[in-house]
């Protein structure tokens, strides 16, 4: 997986997706119904973090970005566990997946009447 990610990473460093015609790949919601998905700016986010663009980055997807700490803190504890040779399955339960599912719905309301 890490090596993966480093690949994807390698790949997207030399690509700048705020310009037109780089090989990456379109939102397919996007292309579908002219909307912006939550994920929508995802790569451009994470090409500008690559590069030192915070502000940018913000402005690509405020939400994904202000998730990451929460992802980050995830992954923290499943390495953690994994190391330690346990098990780690985090459970969202009923409220944290309305809460999520919520969040993300209010999110691509908010950013395609913006």
């Amino acid at each position: 997986m890490l090596a993966a990610a480093a690949a994807g990473a390698a790949y997207l460093w030399n690509r700048d997706p705020h310009r037109p015609g780089q090989l990456l790949p379109p939102c397919p919601w996007h292309l579908v119904t002219g909307l912006l998905c939550p994920g929508c700016g995802g790569t451009r986010m994470a090409y500008d973090l690559m590069h030192g663009h915070g502000a940018a980055a913000w402005h690509d997807n405020a939400a994904l970005l202000a998730a990451l700490p929460a992802v980050a803190l995830l992954y923290g504890r499943w390495l953690g566990h994994g190391l330690r040779g346990r098990r780690y399955r985090p459970r969202l339960g009923r409220t944290g997946t309305l809460a999520v599912l919520g969040a993300a719905a209010a999110w691509t309301v908010l950013r395609n009447l913006l």
